[in-house]
């Protein structure tokens, strides 16, 4: 072997030492980088004619990665994405329901609780206004409670929403992080240029990704990333393919809203993991039902409270009575029974009777011609489209009773126009103590006209210190009730107080397993970061072996170097 050769073969260790030792010096001084894995100097020998060795390259530096355990950690990262946001947001509405018990002080149990209380003592107080009073508070306290609950569901959901739009924009901003990384990778490794840190970039770029969407990926032969949804649509190749969504202006219980999508393919209902598809199963599912059961609640306790005071009257009578609902004179009234109309006065005497047989009348103009008729009492619809029936003489007050059954429901006539009706509203977004009761709570209904046959002027129509309505009242509250189902809740019979329990235990349980969840997706996704750092990342001990055992090596070489100039210099002077 030739002088020169040799001197080749030990310029080349020294520097594919000196690259080595750069490449662990690197090490360690990112071994406090987030996402920085280990880097390796592979080395290769150089030969000629593929016999003879003339030194050492290194052929690439390269990142140590199981890829394997990468993809399982990408998966692992989109369902930790999910399972907090889910968690985060039950866990929210659990703490604006309150406990099961009602020791929250502004939880619905706690409303019913004092609602059945104030009931329970009206009943055994009919005639005092004080008790009244304070039923009409605690109602008022009641259906407060419930919208602002259903509030807070309509809250999350545009929380939710606008989440999502915000999220979207998040993905569409790594992808573009992506492509670009991917474009330096592929252009560096076809420049034969170190791409590991870029690689580290892309990777953490990656798990960001699947935190906010379920993906798959692949890489190209040419270093280049692919990822697509776990359904199959391309996010990312040769180009980005962004997300597109636009958030809803304002969000109620019947908002719909617009489609997540790709190049204009609805991906909604693809999303299986991710913080995008945890807010769209909010959004769209989770919180609907529970919006569904505070509906369910609402409006069996109107239908039952309603259906109570409607059979009964107060003393003294009022007048005049109006509809809650909407009539026009040609609307058809469907109806079977007898009617029972007094015109009362102040000590409960009847001033007039008229029972009206409801199966002769066909339309609600028949029911005001009827009622027109006694000379006692009128009736009328007024511009607002309520039914009104008032005493003739300003003294007197009217009550109605009777066995009667109106319309589809075969609800009572009084029950049926909402007459004496407690609460409004078609759900728990608009449930409300009635603009009649909350002006006077005296007109709340504690007792029942008299069903006495043949009763007639003269005869005590209305009984102070009749509680058959009151009673009947505290009855709905303490009694029990039926439930359909409703948002995830079988149907049921109990109380009011055990049907909310069953709305907070759910919500309750839903976020105690979402935070398990979360827990145990946290969890996994640790214990695989922290196999995947033991693997690839950086160990400062044994990179400072790694450097001293280079340093050896590179000492060795340069040992070499300086005897073949010696060796160089004696070959010169005998020449001279």
């Amino acid at each position: 072997m030739s002088l020169r050769v040799a001197g080749t073969i030990a310029a080349s260790s020294l520097r594919a030492s000196e690259v080595s030792m750069a490449v662990a010096t690197a090490n360690i001084a990112n071994s406090d980088t987030d996402g920085y894995t280990r880097k390796t100097a592979h080395q290769t020998s150089r030969t000629i004619a593929m016999t003879y060795a003339t030194g050492v390259d290194i052929a690439s530096v390269s990142s140590v990665v199981d890829q394997y355990l990468l993809k399982t950690l990408v998966g692992a990262t989109s369902d930790v994405g999910y399972t907090g946001t889910m968690a985060a947001s039950l866990d929210l509405l659990q703490q604006r329901l309150g406990s099961t018990d009602g020791s929250s002080g502004t939880s619905i149990a706690a409303a019913i609780d004092d609602l059945a209380d104030s009931l329970a003592t009206l009943a055994t107080s009919p005639e005092s206004n004080s008790a009244k009073a304070a039923v009409v508070d605690n109602v008022n306290v009641m259906a407060e409670s419930l919208r602002d609950l259903s509030s807070t569901v309509q809250d999350l959901r545009a929380q939710a929403d606008e989440d999502i739009a915000g999220t979207v924009d998040r993905i569409n901003e790594t992808l573009n992080t992506l492509k670009s990384l991917n474009d330096r990778i592929v252009k560096a490794k076809g420049l034969g240029q170190n791409t590991g840190d870029l690689e580290d970039q892309r990777n953490t770029a990656l798990q960001t990704l699947a935190g906010d969407i379920d993906v798959r990926y692949q890489t190209d032969s040419n270093g280049s990333l692919r990822i697509s949804t776990s359904s199959g649509t391309a996010l990312l190749d040769s180009a980005v393919h962004g997300l597109s969504y636009t958030p809803a202006s304002s969000v109620n219980a019947d908002t719909t809203f617009s489609a997540i999508s790709v190049g204009g393919k609805d991906i909604t209902g693809a999303l299986t993991s991710g913080t995008l598809a945890a807010l769209v199963d909010l959004r769209d599912e989770a919180l609907p039902n529970q919006q569904a059961r505070l509906d369910e609640l609402a409006a069996t306790l109107k239908d039952a409270l309603n259906t109570a005071a409607n059979a009964g009257s107060t003393v003294p009578a009022p007048s005049p009575l109006t509809s809650t609902v909407t009539v026009s004179a040609a609307d058809s009234l469907s109806g079977t029974g007898t009617l029972r109309l007094a015109v009362t006065n102040s000590d409960g005497t009847a001033a007039d009777v008229v029972d009206i047989d409801l199966s002769t009348l066909s339309t609600v103009q028949d029911l005001m011609d009827a009622i027109n008729a006694t000379g006692t009492a009128t009736a009328g619809i007024g511009s607002d489209g309520t039914l009104t029936i008032a005493a003739t003489d300003g003294a007197t007050g009217i009550a109605l009773g009777g066995d009667t059954a109106v319309g589809s429901g075969s609800t009572g006539l009084s029950a049926f126009f909402g007459f004496n009706d407690i609460l409004t509203g078609t759900g728990a977004s608009d449930l409300r103590v009635s603009s009649a009761l909350l002006n006077d709570s005296s007109r709340l209904p504690t007792a029942v006209l008299s069903t006495a046959g043949g009763l007639a002027a003269g005869d005590t129509a209305l009984t102070s210190g009749d509680a058959t309505t009151a009673g009947a009242l505290s009855a709905v509250l303490t009694g029990t009730l039926p439930f359909d189902a409703a948002g995830g809740m079988s149907a049921r019979q109990g109380t009011a107080a055990a049907y909310a329990a069953g709305i907070i235990q759910g919500i309750a349980t839903a976020a105690s397993a979402a935070d398990t969840a979360s827990d145990n997706a946290t969890a996994y996704s640790d214990s695989l970061t922290t196999t995947l750092t033991s693997q690839s990342g950086v160990n400062v001990d044994e990179e400072t072996a790694v450097i001293s055992s280079l340093q050896s090596a590179y000492e060795s070489a340069a040992a070499v170097m300086e005897v073949l100039q010696e060796m160089f210099e004696t070959a010169l002077s005998m020449i001279k």
